[in-house]
Parts: structure tokens; sequence; C-alpha cells
């Protein structure tokens, strides 16, 4: 009999399961804490019970754990010395989409060769998050495959579904359950409607196929996820890019969040195509923000930005040790130099509007 199955597959290799590896990298009560508290804030925040503003920092994508290190050390200094203003949470990406190839990031292939171990890629990256959440600094990443979540989600307080995915049944479904604050980005294309019926979509219950914790194929039944919000990231079309941090676009966003019957929190994207790709504008967005919407456009929650030790991007080279330390090998990244301008131009933009933290 002819062969009908696999016929492109070349290999298997099993997974660990995921509660094997988090009782190898277990949780402890100092990140526990950090997660916990984290999410209620964001919570809060949301639902404008806190008025700090959210901020989601750090490199475009993780690709090196020394320099992810280092960064988090300097991002918690900065945490903890505005934290009566804002509330920052450390940018941890460990999967990347693709529109056509490239390098999918640190859980798919984490020695950058194309062997995509993925086994190291969990791993390492749960026992990084672990490491910066111990520190007492949250984490925010973007859950790409439906299967990670169950060996990292338990380390995440803000989590993010893409522009390349929003409109995709199976995250929509799988938003539905994860367990901290989503953000819904709109579109490549910039249709933010389609943002919001994810949202709504994942506010309601799903079933769908996943993996238990000891790894077993098994059918998903979520309750729903009632905390989200919507980042706007701009829309890029025949190869030119639209901001959508703008009065007007902020607006619609606001109204067709009040029309779908849901809180209007907006985060800004001050990367990617608001930017139109150029990773030095993106100062310029973030003071954008300060100075015209926080004061007259309360659906603002917070803004985003791709920060690294060191600006800009490099390509992956052969030979790994002539990588530079602390400089993103994904999209172009501020140096943390001008990070810390950033923070604290928000610090001082936030002093007229903020009055006590709620305890």
């Amino acid at each position: 009999m002819r062969r009908v199955d696999d016929l492109h597959v070349l290999n298997m290799t099993p997974l660990i399961p995921p509660r094997t590896l988090k009782e190898r990298l277990p949780i402890d009560e100092t990140a526990t804490n950090t997660v916990v508290e984290a999410r209620e804030t964001i919570k809060r925040i949301l639902r404008r019970e806190d008025p700090r503003l959210l901020l989601v920092v750090g490199p475009c994508s993780i690709h090196d754990t020394s320099s992810a290190i280092e960064y988090a050390e300097r991002l918690y200094q900065a945490h903890c010395q505005f934290q009566d203003r804002l509330f920052i949470v450390m940018r941890v990406y460990l999967e990347k989409p693709r529109t056509t190839t490239g390098w999918r990031g640190f859980i798919n292939d984490p020695d950058l060769d194309d062997s995509c171990d993925m086994n190291a890629g969990l791993s390492k990256a749960r026992e990084l998050l672990l490491h910066i959440n111990s520190m007492g600094l949250p984490t925010a990443t973007e859950m790409l495959d439906p299967i990670s979540p169950q060996y990292i989600s338990d380390l995440v307080s803000m989590t993010g579904i893409g522009a390349r995915t929003v409109e995709s049944q199976t995250h929509r479904a799988m938003a539905s359950g994860l367990s901290m604050p989503v953000g819904y980005k709109n579109s490549t294309d910039g249709n933010i409607q389609v943002a919001v019926n994810a949202y709504l979509a994942a506010i309601s219950s799903h079933s769908f196929l996943g993996v238990t914790q000891d790894g077993i194929g098994c059918v998903v039944k979520t309750a729903g996820n009632p905390d989200g919000m919507i980042i706007l990231r701009g829309s890029r079309s025949a190869g030119l890019s639209r901001p959508n941090y703008d009065a007007d676009s902020v607006a619609q966003t606001e109204a067709k969040l009040q029309a779908a019957g849901l809180t209007p929190a907006i985060m800004i994207d001050c990367s990617h195509a608001n930017a139109n790709y150029d990773y030095t504008r993106q100062e310029e967005i973030w003071n954008t923000v300060l100075d015209q919407y926080l004061g007259e456009r309360p659906a603002v929650i917070g803004m985003m930005i791709e920060s690294h030790l060191h600006e800009g991007k490099q390509a992956i080279a052969a030979d790994r040790s002539q990588l530079r330390y602390g400089v993103s090998i994904t999209d172009a990244c501020v140096s943390w130099e001008t990070t810390e301008r950033m923070l604290h131009n928000a610090y001082t933009a936030m002093a007229a509007l903020t009055t006590d933290v709620p305890a």
C-alpha cells in the first residue's frame, strides 16, 4: 500500500512535557509574587483604577540570555525608581512570526543555526523568565505557538497577539484561556476592527486542541479572558507605512471599543509601522503621545518600545562569536541611554496626572 501521510515530514522529535520542565525549573515565591501582583496591577490600569502609565520596554527579540539579563538588571532599577508614576514591564519576546522566512525566535532556534532545538529553547526561555521575575521585574511576551504557553505562561504578566495572527481563530481561542491580560495588535494592513473582534472573541468560552501539563493531546475548554487592550502599531501596505497613533486613529479605536461594549484601553506601539521601521523615530512618537494624549485621551493607557543595550540591529553572522553584544538581530532598537531619557520624560510628564497610586 502506498504511503499517504507525513510525505513532507523529515522527522518528529518528542517534546519534554510541560510538567517535567516546570519541575526542573520551578517557579519560586518571589517570581510568583511578581507575576500575581503585576497581572493585578495591569488589570487595574486597564480599568482606570491605577493612574500609572503602562510601559512595555525591551528588545525586539531575545537571542542572548547574557545581554537580556544585563538589560533586565538595568530596567529593574528603572522599574523601582519610577514605580509611583510608571508601571514598567520588560518585553521578553521569545517567538517571532515571519511574513515569509527568517529566524523564528529563541524558543524555536536558540542556537541561531537552523538546528531548531526547541527542547533547549523552551528550557532556556523558562530559565530566563524565571531569572527576570525573581528579580522582581514582570515580563511580557507574544504568544505565537498554541503549545508554548503551557511551558512559560506562569512567568508572564502580559502577552500580545501579533498583527499577523490577530485574525487567527486558533490564537483568539488560545487568548481566551490565557491567565494574564492580552494586547491585540491591529493587523499589518492597519485594520483595527480585526483587533477589536479578536478581543471580543477571546472574552467568550472556546474549545480547542492542546496539550496537558503531561504533554498529552487534549481538548482545552476555556472560560474566556475579560482582560484586554488594543495595541496600535501602524500599517504597511504595498511597501508604504502609515502610522495610527494620531488623534483620529485613537478616537476611531476608542469608538470601536465602546461600540463593542468594551472598556477603551489602547497601547501605542512606538515601533514597527508607526515609526516607518526607523528605530530612531521611537522617541519622537513616545514624546508625541506624552504631549498630546495623556491629558485628553484617557483611553491611551500605555506605550511599547523596542530597546536594547545598544542601538540598531545586526545580521546573524555565520560565526556567532562575531555577533555584537547587546545589539538586536531582528528589528532595530534604541539604546539603553535613549531608553533612560524616554523613561525620565514619561515620569516627568506623568507628574501632573497621577495622584496616589492604589495600594
